[in-house]
Parts: structure tokens; sequence; C-alpha cells
């Protein structure tokens, strides 16, 4: 069921406004690695959305029609690092018409470990 949703092009990450502590969704690339997903920002952190997780970590993401609780990061580890970008460059590469090497190489990753449940 996971591999199915990780074929859809975007999901929808609701944060916590760190502001006004409101519920603020995004519609986002993605790509998926088990339970996680990952995100390229190329906003850094100066994004929204971005400051929203570093505030408060715990959001809800939604894919297709399932959503699922998570807790968002920020990617230090060089492994993760290497893998988001590469899972967003090979989904999305082939589908934009624009050149993705430059987001690709210097967007912040940002991951959300997803709780899923049976």
């Amino acid at each position: 069921m996971e591999q199915s949703l990780g074929g859809e092009s975007f999901c929808y990450i609701t944060t916590t406004g760190r502001v006004t502590g409101r519920p603020h969704e995004i519609e986002i690339w993605f790509g998926m690695n088990g339970s996680t997903i990952y995100m390229l920002s190329g906003g850094g952190e100066r994004s929204d959305w971005v400051r929203n997780i570093l505030k408060t970590p715990a959001v809800t993401v939604r894919i297709d029609r399932r959503e699922f609780p998570g807790t968002g990061r920020i990617v230090a580890d060089a492994a993760d690092d290497a893998l988001a970008r590469r899972l967003l460059l090979e989904k999305y590469s082939s589908t934009y018409d624009g050149d993705l090497t430059g987001w690709g190489r210097t967007a912040l990753p940002v991951a959300i470990d997803l709780r899923i449940t049976r």
C-alpha cells in the first residue's frame, strides 16, 4: 500500500503555524522511502512550512485519500540527504519542463517520519 502512495504526484502537509497556532496546509512534491517522506525546500529554512516544523515537529500528511500523523525534521545525515535528493530528482525530472539540477543540489532536505497503521 505505501509503495502505491509514493507514486502520487503530491502530498499535503499540515503544520501548526508558529505564530498563530492555526493549521497550515501546503501541497508539495515528495519522495517516499518506507514510512518516511522527503521534500526539498527551495526557500531553505526561510520557508514558512519549514519554520513551522522547526517549532512544532508534529504534522499531518495526506497522500491520496489517506492521512498520517508524522514528525518532521531537517535532514542532517549525509546518506539521508543524498537519498532525499535522489528520490525527488528521479521522480520529477522526467515530468518537469524546467531544469531541476540546481534545486536538487541546493534545496534543504526535510523528512517526515510517518506513523502508518495498518
